[in-house]
């Protein structure tokens, strides 16, 4: 795993939320890093995209030196500096292609979510549950591919491990404020393959010091 002098800023909300994998790849590559949370929306004209999360690289005097946001930029900027997506781009692209797949199931909850009209929020739920089986078939099959070890690549912690726990953590926790049902449909369907995904990324040695803001995904499957 590379290693780097550079220590780090990540701003966001005090919220489980887009930020929850960047999160676990800065505790899991063992640098400096604090968290800030910005005073929102004053703060909004200061970040880059007037979006966060965004993180600031500091160089070792401390001073800023290099500043990117949106949250999948984040993070395979990090997973690629510290090992977590492999050096070979045909390899790295299987696990990236994931991430987009898992960013259109967070966008379609958060569509049916806004929703006024019930036939409206009624198409939005079927279209995101359709889409959140088709990435559920997708990881099981990479997981059973793999030996069904709790890891979707090789045998150790990557990138793609690292976003399939931080959606689930989004979905079971984080997300239970917008529905107060979609932690129990989530968990109905998630398969025993992810299931030790999770339970084997919550235990790795690299990822142990990480603490959500609601505790232990393994214990809230369990709940």
């Amino acid at each position: 795993m590379s290693s780097s002098n550079a220590s780090y800023t990540l701003r966001y909300f005090d919220a489980i939320g887009l930020a929850e994998s960047s999160r676990i790849l800065l505790t899991a590559a063992g640098v400096e890093w604090t968290e800030e949370h910005p005073e929102w929306p004053q703060e909004k004209p200061n970040q880059p995209h007037g979006r966060l999360p965004v993180l600031v690289e500091k160089s070792t005097d401390g001073s800023p030196d290099f500043v990117i946001c949106e949250s999948s930029n984040v993070e395979r900027y990090l997973a690629r500096t510290y090992g977590f997506l492999p050096a070979d781009l045909k390899q790295a692209a299987l696990q990236e292609q994931l991430r987009d797949l898992i960013s259109d199931v967070v966008s379609l909850f958060f569509t049916q979510v806004q929703c006024k009209n019930k036939e409206d929020k009624a198409e939005f739920q079927t279209k995101f549950e359709g889409l959140l089986e088709t990435l559920i078939n997708v990881q099981t099959k990479l997981l059973k591919d793999n030996g069904n070890t709790g890891r979707m690549f090789g045998d150790k912690l990557s990138y793609a491990d690292i976003i399939t726990y931080g959606l689930y953590i989004k979905l079971v926790v984080g997300f239970v404020k917008f529905n107060a049902d979609i932690a129990d449909n989530v968990k109905s369907k998630l398969t025993p393959e992810i299931v030790k995904l999770i339970s084997t990324v919550e235990t790795d040695p690299l990822v142990v010091k990480y603490k959500s803001r609601g505790g232990s995904l393994v214990a809230a499957l369990s709940a």
